[in-house]
């Protein structure tokens, strides 16, 4: 299903008459606490308003500013969805979201624990965990190190708050893109409780319950457990399993003091727990994208020695061949949207997550001031073992669980005071803000138990050597064919060179089941602001808001280093003296032995550096409430996300170079580092509500510099920061050749394995400016035309692109190679136009005192691209996805049974699509590029799929 920009435009047009799609609301019928009205509150108030309020259906009181304020109140772009709506959208975590946030998007691939949100087109890319979230998540105002905590059960949800646009002169921890703020039902003095059961297709069942109520008169307790199995999505035929399961169960207690009405404290202590296998993926074949070539054409390369490469069949994919002969089964090369995955035998996706933490509220409201402290302590550790390859060849893999995690012990405070002057002419509010976050990666990353056979085959079949491919040969050769090498016919009659070309094809023909034997990362960060936030009513109608915060980030960086791969070091210092004459060949020998630095010159190292920075962001937003109704208002913001190190031993440097000629690992260390992202912000926007109807219209731009991009390019990863240059880079730049033919991209390397970089573009560091900007409108709307009847809608046309000349930092200098697409292109994930919509109906039945419930969302998004190097390959058509839910509820709703089905019309989409590591079967750079209609090359490409259509039925009983 494709729909152009402006298809989707009638869409929306028509969709608004139909139904009305997401941003906020709320269904709790009660008024708002005007005794709270004014109070600092970044969890919600106790029961009586512990929604977002309703008043005559549109009144919704958000705490996005630091105080409880009316939503249509507020100039800032916000969204807030209540518990309703996440109950009936069938939210258990923060991707269901998607279905009721237009701007939101959130998507996870290799591993649930590092997902990545998304706000307007900005969001972090990728699993690596050093680099933080630009759209953090926080969950009863407690800061969470990473936005993939939010893919946790996440329990009874009172409210969730979507902030858009920069954030942190308010509290908590900065972020450059805006933020998610979860708050959780809190204890009641009045006894309750209810029971959930659900169960649905895939054997999915779910279990939860709660209970609350008075321990005191001045205590109150409450306890959520949820506990949710379900099989998964993907079938492992090899090892007989599935994959993308569920096995999960999440504790919730809390107790709730309020010793006098001025002084209340919330203790909260949670538990997740999770045993499941993620994450698979699938080959991306010709019949989901065009620009794929057909894998199945499978006719060996026939080459003279010495030819250049040529294409062997519609995807010029040599390495086709390779798989095949060493297992991998044909019909997993082009399985469109199956989800029958081929993993190597004795592999596995097993991981296993715990997420923990205490924290502690309190609020004493003084009667001229309320102070607020927020104090919290959590461990959150994931690990994973993997068939990193993806395919049924034994080619990359990691561990089990205790030999590959992430772990997270981080420290947070805050505090915050707020107040009145001048009668009531300054509302004021002052805080600060700490964490210490101690992070520690182990990686065991190794080679399989094919990769030796599967690197050889992958040289010989690639160029002048195809005549000589014998799969089951020593070194891919057949024997005729290593006589005639030792004798010099490949080689222009040099039996030197043609020793020194069979060694290395030995020496890689040997890499099997070496790699990593300990890699460990150790990240100890200390992150400290100081932060003020101000409202001055000039007038009964006009109001400036002036916030300012000021952060220091400081981050100790350490590493050790293990590695058994004996044959990295001997075919560097064997096949480097022979780079003029074997030239690619001989890089390629040593790239495909060192791949990703997996080399015994690691064995026994260990490195260390650091970075400090200071940021000063801030904002001003001036207000204009028109009528009672009618506000206006305008901003502007500065934002930051903190620099910090790529958690990537790849990246240290190419691997033809030794680490020995750079002076040691130690002298390369500075590679790992990135530089802290800003943007500046503006908006400008009208909100009106009144009686059943209300509606937000917001007008934005923000511009990046030094904006963090994690790339992998199937071989390593980049982290890079991407910046624009205001001068044109001129025609050698990449930029500007826009690679056609090929012919002008200067390859990676030089003969000598230097980079080559510094011939795709440099700018003059006067020159250096913004590298992407977001900018476009969004529209939130509500109808309420009865009590038992309500629309949404919401609408985002967001471009958010990188400029057309770009540059790799601050200084000025070239930008990767491997990032060639990217300028004057829109950002991965970020489609230009984005529909959401909601309509819920709950009609009385009869007299008796039962009602119905007749609920159904919708998204409906335009084409995007989801691999940050912007491949075609990894392009996604525009797709329409709903949600619907019907069901009979007792009276006050005491029980309701109700039918479900998420992703309705089983849409199948990609969430990332990526280079299938190792997967490229060009011996010389400039191969890989040959065809300017295939970007890749013979690169091969993966994809992690959305999740298909689930259904099922849910029980509920409350008391």
């Amino acid at each position: 299903m494709t729909y152009s920009t402006a298809s989707l435009r009638v869409i929306a047009a028509l969709g608004a008459g139909a139904f009305m799609a997401s941003g906020a609301f709320a269904q709790n019928t009660s008024p708002p606490d005007t005794a709270e009205d004014s109070a600092v509150q970044t969890t919600a108030p106790d029961s009586a308003t512990n929604a977002a309020s309703v008043e005559e259906g549109t009144t919704i009181i958000v705490t996005a500013q630091g105080r409880r304020q009316a939503l249509a109140d507020v100039p800032v772009a916000i969204s807030a969805v209540d518990s309703e709506t996440l109950q009936n959208s069938g939210a258990n975590d923060i991707r269901q979201l998607n279905q009721v946030a237009p701007s939101l998007l959130v998507s996870s691939t290799g591993t649930e624990a590092n997902g990545s949100a998304r706000i307007r087109g900005i969001g972090t890319v990728g699993d690596n965990p050093g680099l933080e979230s630009s759209v953090p998540v926080f969950i009863d105002g407690v800061y969470r190190s990473r936005s993939g905590i939010g893919l946790n059960e996440l329990g009874e949800i009172d409210r969730v708050e979507v902030q858009r646009g920069p954030q942190g002169t308010l509290g908590g921890r900065n972020s450059s893109a805006g933020l998610i703020s979860i708050f959780s039902k809190r204890p009641d003095f009045d006894f309750g409780g209810s029971v959930e059961a659900t169960y649905g297709n895939y054997n999915f069942l779910r279990l939860g319950g709660s209970i609350t109520g008075p321990i005191t008169e001045t205590l109150a307790a409450r306890l959520d457990g949820i506990y949710v199995r379900r099989d998964g999505f993907y079938e492992d035929t090899t090892n007989g399993t599935d994959v993308n399961d569920r096995n999960r169960y999440f504790l919730r207690g809390q107790l709730l003091f309020e010793p006098t009405e001025d002084i209340t404290f919330r203790l909260i202590g949670d538990y997740t727990y999770r045993d499941e296998k993620c994450c698979a993926a699938i080959y991306v074949g010709p019949t989901v994208n065009p620009f794929v070539g057909n894998l199945n054409t499978l006719a060996s390369p026939i080459l003279q020695p010495g030819a250049a490469p040529a294409r062997v069949n519609d995807s010029g994919n040599n390495i086709v061949n390779v798989l095949r002969d060493l297992g991998q089964p044909l019909a997993g090369l082009n399985p469109g949207y199956d989800r029958t995955i081929y993993v190597s035998p004795g592999r596995s996706f097993a991981g296993v997550t715990k997420d923990y933490g205490v924290s502690g509220e309190l609020n004493w409201d003084f009667g001229g001031a309320r102070l607020t402290s927020i104090t919290a302590y959590r461990e959150y550790r994931s690990g994973q073992a993997s068939d990193t390859d993806y395919s049924a060849v034994d080619i990359l893999y990691r561990g089990v669980d205790d030999e590959a995690y992430r772990q997270f012990h981080t420290f947070t405070q805050e505090l915050r005071l707020q107040g009145e002057a001048f009668g009531g002419a300054l509302d004021w509010l002052i805080g600060g803000f700490y964490s210490n976050e101690k992070l520690t990666v182990r990686d065991n990353l190794r080679f399989g138990s094919q990769y030796g056979r599967f690197a050889t085959c992958r040289v010989v079949s690639a160029g002048g050597l195809a005549p000589f491919y014998a799969p089951g040969g020593q070194g891919c050769l057949s024997a005729a064919g290593r006589g005639a090498i030792a004798a010099g016919a490949a080689t222009g009659g040099s039996a030197v060179l043609g020793a020194a070309l069979l060694g290395g094809l030995d020496r890689l023909d040997t890499v099997n089941d070496r790699g990593t034997t300990i890699e460990d990362y150790r990240q100890d960060g200390n992150n400290w602001a100081l932060f003020t936030h101000n409202i001055i009513s000039i007038t009964d109608r006009l109001d400036l808001t002036l916030g300012l915060r000021y952060t220091n980030d400081k981050k100790d960086f350490s590493a050790s280093f293990g590695n058994d791969n004996t044959a990295c070091p001997a075919q560097q210092a064997a096949l480097t003296p022979f780079f003029p004459t074997l030239g690619s060949t001989a890089r390629a020998l040593i790239n495909l032995t060192c791949q990703g630095n997996s080399t015994s010159e690691l064995n026994g190292v260990s490195i260390a550096d650091e970075r400090s920075e200071d940021e000063i962001t801030g904002t001003a937003i001036l207000s204009f409430k028109a009528t009672d109704d009618l506000l206006f208002y305008g901003s502007y913001s500065r934002g930051y996300k903190a620099g910090g190190f790529n958690l990537d031993r790849s990246a240290l440097k190419a691997p033809t170079a030794t680490f020995a000629s750079a002076g040691g690992a130690q002298a390369l260390v500075g590679n790992l580092q990135f530089d802290p992202e800003t943007v500046d912000s503006f908006e400008i926007g009208a909100k009106y509500a009144t009686g059943p109807f209300s509606i937000s219209a917001t007008i934005f731009r923000s511009d990046f510099s030094n904006f963090q991009l994690n790339t992998f390019d199937g071989t390593v990863y980049i982290v890079q920061n991407i910046n624009g240059c205001s001068s044109s880079l001129g025609v050698t730049d990449i930029d500007q050749s826009k690679f056609p033919g090929g012919a002008n991209f200067v390859p990676p390397q030089n003969n000598n394995g230097t980079d080559n970089a510094a011939l795709t573009g440099a700018c003059a560091a006067d020159d250096v400016t913004y590298g992407v900007r977001s900018q476009g409108v969004e529209l939130e709307a509500t109808l309420v035309p009865a009590a038992d009847l309500r629309f949404i809608l919401g609408l985002t046309y967001a471009d958010t692109k990188y400029r057309d000349d770009l540059v790799g930092n601050a200084s000025g200098a070239p930008l990767n190679p491997s990032l060639r697409k990217l300028p004057g292109d829109n950002l991965s994930n970020a489609p230009e136009l984005v529909a959401t919509g909601s309509f819920a109906w709950t009609p009385e039945i009869g007299t008796s005192g039962l009602s119905g419930l007749f609920y159904v969302d919708g998204r409906v998004t335009s084409d995007f691209n989801t691999g940050s190097d912007l491949f075609p390959q990894k392009e996604q058509d525009g797709f329409a996805l709903f949600n619907a839910r019907i069901g009979v509820r007792g009276r006050d709703e005491v029980w309701s049974l109700e039918v479900w089905a998420q992703n309705l019309f089983d849409v199948d989409y990609a969430q990332v699509a990526f280079n299938s590591p190792f997967q490229e079967g060009a011996t010389s750079p400039n191969a890989a590029f040959s065809d300017p209609q295939y970007p890749g090359g013979r690169q091969i490409f993966s994809q992690f799929l959305a999740e298909p259509r689930t259904y099922g039925v849910t029980g509920r009983f409350r008391f």
